[in-house]
């Protein structure tokens, strides 16, 4: 009797039964996927219109990013930070030449950065760096220093970084986390003046930094109103306030330019990198700023690190991973896909859909349709049909495919799109 390969719905039920309960997936497995296309167990084809939240820009499996995975796995792949390694140094190096340009530095002090693994290590990383700044650079008095974050926010899953969420139920999860790391003010997002009201209460010889995405993504991808960040920008300046910039999921292209923070030439004095760093394949995420935050007079030895920062495997990819979106010019594939996904998405919406239609927003590949009541099953009806998205806060779903598809891909999910919005 041959082997009998398990079906989806075994591998669904091992997950439930092993796993603990912390996610609430689309009812699907995927077993294989390349470029935009995943495939289930039974070999059911799927469009990826979520790019595993922005980490597969290149697609899945890019073969220059494999090629250079399994060539330098077959070289060294971690040494830890006891010891140097060939590629980090060249990693930080493209980082800063690459990066800096994006960064505030009117000191030209130079860039440096801090190699981790995921995105929430990045935020951890900057949380760090900017109170130590505050209190050796600003001369805040010892444990007062006060970070101003946004309403909606979502920087990661840290205690510290959920104390400072306003998601209650599903990131604080009604406070069974608590308690929170104080340390945090939480303002409205989009709104500059509320920034600078909270900066002259709080005192701005206390404020260290001010960290905020440039377009909140797991909010339902909002759009701050034109001239917003760079009038956060004046402010954070006027006060002597770090800047810091969340570009782990818009970082890398996805709005349609390299950061998110260009549509308005503001440059930050923190960029935190992630998700698309990694190039699909490997956790890879970087706290880029300039020498005089993050360098040797503020981070010593021993005052943070992480075994896998930096490592030689890490370090190969990234770099891959950065070239292949500057050479293949995705920011402006980006922008010119993502306005016809929009355009179209927009003419969709004009007709009577079985939901009613609140919204369609979105920067580059990065698109939300936001609906008056909850949207979970089309999100499902969308997967029974070959769509793969994802539902945040019930009535907004989220469109980011990965940055290579292509025109006749994108109308062939629009084509089911209107078919499960409309029939």
């Amino acid at each position: 009797m041959g082997y009998l390969m398990p079906s989806s719905k075994d591998y669904i039920k091992m997950d439930l039964e092993y796993g603990a309960h912390n996610y609430h997936p689309i009812p699907v497995v995927i077993s294989r996927a390349e470029g935009v296309w995943v495939y289930d167990p039974e070999g059911k084809k799927y469009l990826d219109c979520l790019s595993a939240y922005s980490s597969q820009n290149l697609g899945h499996c890019h073969p220059e990013i494999v090629a250079t995975l399994k060539e330098q796995a077959d070289i060294v792949t971690l040494t830890s930070r006891a010891f140097h390694n060939t590629m980090m140094g060249p990693f930080l190096k493209m980082l800063a030449d690459v990066v800096g340009p994006h960064i505030y530095d009117p000191n030209n002090s130079g860039i440096m950065s801090l190699p981790m693994s995921t995105g929430t290590e990045a935020v951890s990383t900057a949380i760090k760096v900017v109170r130590a700044w505050g209190y050796i650079k600003k001369k805040i008095p010892k444990d007062e220093a006060r970070i101003i974050v946004c309403r909606n926010n979502f920087h990661g899953r840290t205690v510290t970084i959920v104390g400072f969420s306003s998601d209650i139920s599903a990131v604080r999860y009604y406070g069974y986390f608590g308690p929170f790391t104080p340390g945090f003010n939480i303002i409205p997002y989009g709104d500059a003046k509320e920034l600078e009201k909270a900066i002259l209460e709080i005192g701005p010889e206390k404020v260290a930094a001010f960290l905020v995405e440039p377009i909140q993504g797991e909010a339902g991808v909002k759009i701050p109103p034109k001239g917003y960040l760079k009038k956060v920008r004046e402010i954070c300046t006027k006060y002597n306030i770090v800047l810091i910039s969340d570009e782990v999921q818009t970082g890398f292209c996805r709005t349609g330019k390299f950061f998110a923070c260009e549509h308005e030439d503001v440059k930050p004095d923190m960029i935190l990198l992630g998700k698309a760093l990694g190039g699909g394949v490997y956790p890879i995420s970087a706290c880029v700023s300039t020498k005089e935050i993050i360098g040797p007079e503020v981070i010593t030895p021993g005052t943070h690190g992480s075994t896998f920062g930096g490592n030689p495997l890490a370090s190969a990819i990234g770099m891959k991973s950065i070239d292949i979106h500057l050479r293949d010019n995705l920011a402006e594939r980006a922008k010119e896909m993502g306005d016809y996904f929009l355009k179209r998405l927009n003419e969709i919406s004009q007709k009577r859909t079985k939901i009613p239609i609140k919204e369609i927003r979105g920067k580059g590949l990065l698109i939300a349709i936001e609906f008056e009541e909850d949207a979970r099953q089309i999100v499902e009806q969308l997967k029974d049909n070959g769509i793969l998205a994802k539902d945040t806060h019930s009535t907004i779903i989220r469109l980011a495919p990965p940055l290579v598809i292509t025109k006749n891909e994108i109308d062939l999910a629009l084509e089911i799109i209107e078919k499960v919005l409309i029939s």
